[in-house]
């Protein structure tokens, strides 16, 4: 599928993460959305690539979409608050979160068995 010139864009920079909102044209000069998440990895030797991950988002979706994202946000802003809990900006993180186990018991760590690994490329 041939994608039209941009009509309106806007960029998000994120740390490795740039993503990428374009309002696009359909051939019938209809308009939607395409979000784009851009990723950098850096290779051993210094040199490095970018995966890209693309969403196509259309009018009649809009509303059901910004509902759910909303909720979505809501919910973990509610439960988590603003602050950013991770290794990554928590350099202690790994020693409070190995903190709660028991003494001579062994932290399990969430299994992520249950999600469906999926590469966007193939779609």
């Amino acid at each position: 599928m041939l994608e039209k010139e941009e009509i309106f864009s806007k960029v998000l920079r994120a740390g490795r993460r740039t993503y990428f909102f374009d309002v696009r044209a359909t051939k019938a000069d209809d308009y939607y959305i395409t979000i784009t998440e851009s990723k950098k990895f850096t290779e051993a030797d210094g040199s490095f690539h970018f995966k890209k991950h693309k969403i196509y988002l259309y009018k009649e979706d809009f509303t059901a979409f910004t509902e759910i994202l909303e909720e979505m946000t809501s919910y973990v802003l509610n439960h988590k608050g603003e602050e950013v809990i991770s290794e990554r900006h928590q350099k202690d993180f790994k020693k409070e979160y190995a903190g709660e186990a028991s003494e001579g018991e062994e932290l399990a760590l969430p299994s992520t068995s249950s999600f469906t690994d999926i590469d966007f490329d193939d779609i």
